[in-house]
């Protein structure tokens, strides 16, 4: 406690930071907070007393103010807009190619089956996943008040948004699972399969964020119920848990769906159990989309510490495997599907047929009308 003769500032707190008693014509400073979004611990604030031993008031707002603007990292914080940047680009090109691949799916009513029930239903949950993370990076990550408010629809708006990043992996399993029960097990009910597997992808992850949202609501820690839950907090675990064991399930229904379907090509065709080729097409965008969906999760235990060199390498690599995930779906399951590419070709051929045949026949109407008529005036008759 200041004890010396003079004016001095008594000690306050602006709500933020706990200021000392400081002598007058002096400045006081302290640590920047840590529970603010893009404010360096590292770094400090400062707050000046006036020769009167009153502290300085802003001339705009007549209110006292403590100076918190060297708190910002600007290399850092430029740093981690790109970054963000990079998140929305992502998140909005995978929505616009996820909603296409609904449309066309749609359109197509020859190509239902439960095999594209199911991508169909994987589209859509990427598909709200993403719509959800530009509205939390453009609305909730760019919005301090409404970080400091705290308020119930922000923390909503977290929950649901973490229940379909779940559903993304739950029904990632399901189509892993549904994949390898088909290689198998030949005499499976597809249709009670399906009707199995949509209660693994939609209401399973339901019941672990529910858990995961009554933890972190009822905790003690600041750090868990404060800032619309934007901290990682100490129950992330309950939600990267169960993504763990999604994908470690995956590549063991990978590992033995390459053996099953090795073994089927090496018997050859007078068994009768080779594969078809839309299921070697289904078994390709598996292999390929497992690793990639995985690859998130598995790099995020291992993230560099910070100001590491690797660091950078890190958030860009975590940002382009999240973002672009629904992109990637969209592609194998669905732009690259040689059924969709047979169906737009039908579709192509039956215009071109059509168009075709009403030029045929307006031709023959004008023949025939003109060879009824006689030749019309100023036309030579041959």
């Amino acid at each position: 406690m200041y004890n010396d003769v003079g004016p001095y500032c008594r000690l306050t707190f602006d709500g933020w930071s706990c200021w000392p008693n400081t002598p007058a014509g002096a400045t006081a400073y302290v640590p920047c907070p840590n529970f603010i979004t893009g404010f360096d611990a590292s770094l400090r604030a400062h707050k000046y007393c006036e020769l009167n031993g009153t502290w300085f008031r802003h001339p705009e707002s007549g209110q006292v103010w403590s100076n918190y603007t060297t708190c910002v990292n600007l290399k850092d914080l430029s740093w981690q807009q790109g970054i963000n940047g990079l998140y929305e680009a992502g998140y909005a090109i995978s929505l616009i190619a996820l909603l296409l691949s609904l449309g066309i799916l749609t359109y197509f009513r020859s190509l239902r089956c439960a095999r594209i029930t199911l991508h169909m239903n994987l589209f859509a949950s990427f598909a709200v996943n993403n719509a959800l993370w530009l509205v939390w990076y453009r609305c909730i990550v760019a919005n301090t008040d409404l970080l400091l408010n705290n308020g119930m629809t922000c923390r909503l708006l977290h929950i649901v948004l973490h229940y379909f990043l779940l559903t993304n992996y739950a029904w990632m399993l399901c189509e892993g699972f549904y994949l390898h029960t088909l290689l198998v097990s030949a005499f499976t009910s597809e249709q009670k399969l399906v009707k199995w597997l949509m209660i693994l992808g939609w209401p399973v992850p339901a019941i672990i964020v529910t858990i995961y949202a009554c933890l972190r609501a009822t905790s003690n820690d600041l750090t868990d119920t404060e800032q619309c839950w934007i901290n990682e907090g100490n129950y992330m675990n309950v939600l990267v848990y169960p993504v763990c064991v999604s994908t470690l399930l995956n590549v063991l229904f990978l590992f033995n769906i390459v053996r099953v379907l090795l073994m089927k090509l090496r018997a050859g065709p007078s068994i009768g159990t080779q594969p078809s080729r839309s299921m070697r097409q289904a078994f390709r965008a598996t292999l390929l989309l497992v690793p990639l969906l995985g690859l998130h999760y598995l790099v995020i235990p291992f993230r560099p510490p910070k100001n590491h060199p690797w660091e950078h390498f890190y958030e860009v690599l975590s940002a382009i495997t999240a973002s672009f995930q629904g992109l990637c779906v969209a592609i194998l399951f669905c732009f690259c599907n040689g059924e969709v590419i047979a169906q737009f070709k039908r579709k192509w051929e039956g215009s071109a047929f059509l168009r075709n045949r009403a030029n045929s026949c307006t031709a023959t109407t004008v023949s025939f009308i003109r060879s009824t008529a006689g030749p019309m005036s100023g036309e030579e008759t041959v």
